[in-house]
């Protein structure tokens, strides 16, 4: 367990830089977000969309931190925007020229990159063989990667906390309220449960940050989310961040269209289901932020738990329980019945004695029926 939170953030108001650009017409539009230092997702998920150099690129924020490859996904695009027509915005865990030159501290950034094994500069300094360790002289180290990372520097500063287009605004957490000129880069980046502001606007804003499944209760669902009174699309699939989880691009055939479209990308092998099962009657999901629960009979495979806030019960796999006593935290888990038929094709995202725990069109549950692989 870490000592304390991490203190990566702005101590001062900070303008968001704001970019209007003109999309290119009667080109394809994939926006994804929250790729989070995951390069095979990517990877996947621009092969299964077949993106071209006719294609447009927009990342919605958070390239970087969390996943082990951020140093090698910043160096991916980096790469692709020299050949292709790319766009991204800044998100949280993307701004680090910020942090390092402006408006962080160098007692908090010392702490992050020690604390966090797979921030984009550690990755740096493990590459540059420059020892990581508290007492270590940030300003040089600092200095050493900006000299050695010149294009990853640039790529990174030059990233604006908001795209604005004639049809479209690309924010990755979402756009606080009052002029544009008012607006803080941080808050813009991090922007939580954004589809719950009561405002509306006259254009779509795309989003990330906020990963979609928390948007439910009783279901876990990485689809994008799109509220057509609002205009706001949430696009982040929970990469990384859950087991489960999924690289989503949001398809806009043309600049000005609303006929959007979703491609995702996970690895999990799939299978076709062989019985038919229908939904359960009830389920709950416990997520990150409300994961307290109380131990009612722990099992070795499976254990019986209440959740503190709730009081709902369910059973759970005991590998998902974060520690030993009576009350802990578990890892997202979901007692969802998924209605299947069979021919339908899932992805095995768990395999145990019971059943099997299993994505279909992006929505997770429990099947304890028979697979063909």
């Amino acid at each position: 367990m870490e000592a304390r939170r991490s203190p990566i953030r702005p101590r001062r108001f900070f303008p968001a830089r704001i970019q209007h650009v003109t999309l290119p017409q009667d080109r394809r539009i994939l926006v994804v977000s929250d790729v989070h230092g995951n390069l095979p997702y990517l990877r996947g998920l621009l092969e299964k969309a077949r993106f071209a150099p006719d294609d447009v690129l927009i990342l919605a924020g958070d390239l970087l931190e969390k996943g082990p490859q951020s140093l090698d996904t910043l160096r991916c695009v980096t790469a692709l925007a020299k050949t292709h027509t790319v766009y991204a915005v800044s998100g949280n865990c993307d701004w680090w020229v910020p942090l390092m030159y402006e408006v962080g501290t160098i007692e908090d950034n010392l702490w992050y990159i020690n604390n966090k094994p797979y921030c984009l500069a550690r990755q740096m300094c493990a590459e540059q063989g420059i020892p990581v360790t508290p007492e270590m002289d940030y300003i040089a180290m600092r200095d050493t990667l900006a000299r050695c990372y010149p294009d990853e520097f640039a790529f990174l500063r030059a990233m604006p906390e908001v795209i604005d287009t004639s049809h479209y605004t690309f924010v990755h957490g979402g756009l606080p309220e009052g002029p544009p000129d008012t607006w803080d880069a941080w808050a813009c980046m991090k922007y939580d449960h954004f589809m719950t502001t009561p405002r509306r606007f006259d254009k779509w804003v795309i989003v990330g940050h906020w990963p979609v499944m928390l948007y439910h209760e009783s279901i876990v669902d990485a689809n994008p989310v799109f509220d057509a009174e609002k205009k706001i699309i949430s696009i982040d699939g929970g990469c990384v961040l859950k087991d489960d989880g999924q690289l989503n691009a949001l398809v806009i055939p043309r600049d000005g269209s609303e006929d959007f479209s979703v491609i995702s990308y996970d690895p999990f092998p799939t299978a076709t289901v062989r019985d038919a099962q229908e939904a359960g009657a009830r389920s709950y999901y416990i997520r990150w932020g409300d994961a307290r629960v109380r131990v009612l009979a722990r099992g070795v495979e499976f254990s019986r738990v209440r959740h503190l806030r709730t009081g709902y019960e369910m059973d759970v796999l005991t590998k998902y329980l974060y520690g030993d006593g009576d009350e802990c935290t578990i890892n997202d888990s979901t007692d969802y019945v998924l209605p299947l038929q069979p021919g339908d094709v899932v992805s095995v995202v768990e395999e145990t004695r019971r059943g099997y725990l299993v994505k279909h069109k992006g929505v997770s549950g429990w099947y304890f029926g028979r697979l063909r692989r």
